[in-house]
């Protein structure tokens, strides 16, 4: 991946652009390893449907996410985080894609799909309250590994994720009795959320989930970078140390996408009506989110990377939080907790997908005069929204 700041232009043939002729091996052939890893996990969870129990109780998917998240956040100059926060035009885009946008395409798409109210798609209450939960569970985890594969700016990506995570602590549970309990009567969908009270969802439950898949990367990443710099320099933690490690994130990508996928192997193969059902409105979802968002993003005047950490953030969800909270209210063989468990397994190729429509727009689009979040001197200063 790509350390060289230049203009990057329709014709740009640098050896650092994403080109795939300047990839190694791993990332090359990245779309192979990933269906790859899919189809292992697939059918070991067919083959012996037990595995998922030690699955869980040995915490693999959770392991699996913050092996995954530490490389990017080990990578991120902290020192110039105060920068991005001071950055009010892209942080109150990021606020009206993450809590405007986000959640209303959510809620909409379950509504078309799952509602009823449209003739030839039965009505599927469970189905529809998956895609809320999920809709109203913002950016988390698998964005940093997007946006790093992508070569968007690991300091916005960081930077937005902690931001919209704090946020979400204290709405999660507002916005999902907003979208999920009072907006339906209103549509005429009260059979949607029939015998529904209340979800009970409290901020703690959310920073839980917050703070162990984005805390604990975090601080390592935080305390890598701050011993290695100090004790080792920051030449040699910037050329050696980071390259070093940079193939855990693939590695541990692959290792979460089988574990992920067996835990649902047997189901996956025994319905895979309900998983294709269910893909649709997510996969409309996570394509509209990232062009809103990209366009959104260089209509501000944005540089490259900059834009590519608002597209991701806006198209990816927290996953993790969504399925929790769906097991922990209507239990772990609901079809609420089945929805959003298929979310991360339709996340993973549709967002590898949009890793390369990202590239092919940093090498097709002229982006000379776009500085605005830009992090390097040679934009205009640290910042700079000119």
């Amino acid at each position: 991946m790509s350390n060289v700041e230049h203009d990057h232009g329709p014709n740009c043939e640098c050896p650092d652009c994403g080109d795939p002729r300047s990839m190694d091996f791993l990332d090359k052939y990245l779309t192979v390893w990933i269906f790859g890893a899919m189809a292992v996990g697939i059918g070991l969870g067919y083959v012996a449907p037990s595995v998922t129990q030690p699955i869980q109780d040995l915490r693999l998917v959770e392991i699996g996410l913050i092996l995954m998240m530490y490389p990017p956040l080990a990578k991120v100059n902290y020192g110039q985080l105060p920068t991005v926060f001071k950055n009010v035009k892209v942080l109150g885009l990021s606020l009206v894609q993450n809590w405007l946008i986000g959640p209303t395409v959510m809620f909409a798409l379950a509504v078309i799909f799952f509602s009823g109210l449209v003739p030839g798609l039965p009505a599927r209450p469970e189905f529809f309250l998956g895609l809320v939960f999920i809709g109203m569970a913002r950016c988390i985890a698998m964005v940093l590994v997007w946006n790093e594969l992508a070569e968007g700016s690991s300091e916005y990506a960081a930077g937005l994720v902690a931001f919209n995570s704090v946020f979400q602590i204290v709405t999660y549970g507002v916005y999902v009795w907003f979208f999920a309990l009072f907006l339906p009567p209103l549509f005429g969908m009260e059979t949607l959320v029939a015998g529904i009270s209340q979800f009970g969802i409290t901020p703690m439950q959310v920073f839980e989930a917050i703070a162990i898949f984005l805390g604990i990367p975090f601080a390592a990443g935080i305390l890598s970078r701050y011993l290695g710099t100090r004790t080792k320099g920051v030449e040699w933690y910037e050329e050696t140390f980071e390259p070093t490690i940079s193939p855990l994130t693939l590695v541990a990508l692959l290792f979460t996408v089988i574990v992920m996928f067996a835990m649902q192997g047997e189901r996956i193969v025994g319905k895979p009506s309900d998983v294709l059902l269910i893909a649709v409105p997510l996969t409309i979802y996570f394509v509209v989110m990232f062009f809103v968002s990209f366009g959104m993003g260089r209509e501000i005047g944005a540089d490259y990377s900059t834009t590519t950490a608002i597209g991701f953030t806006a198209a990816s969800n927290n996953f993790e939080l969504a399925i929790a909270v769906a097991v922990a209210v209507f239990g772990v063989g609901s079809g609420v907790a089945f929805a959003t468990v298929v979310g991360p397994l339709i996340e993973v190729p549709v967002l590898l997908a949009l890793v390369n429509v990202a590239l092919y727009f940093q090498r097709r689009f002229d982006w000379r005069g776009y500085t605005t979040g830009s992090l390097t001197e040679t934009a205009g200063g640290p910042g700079t929204d000119d």
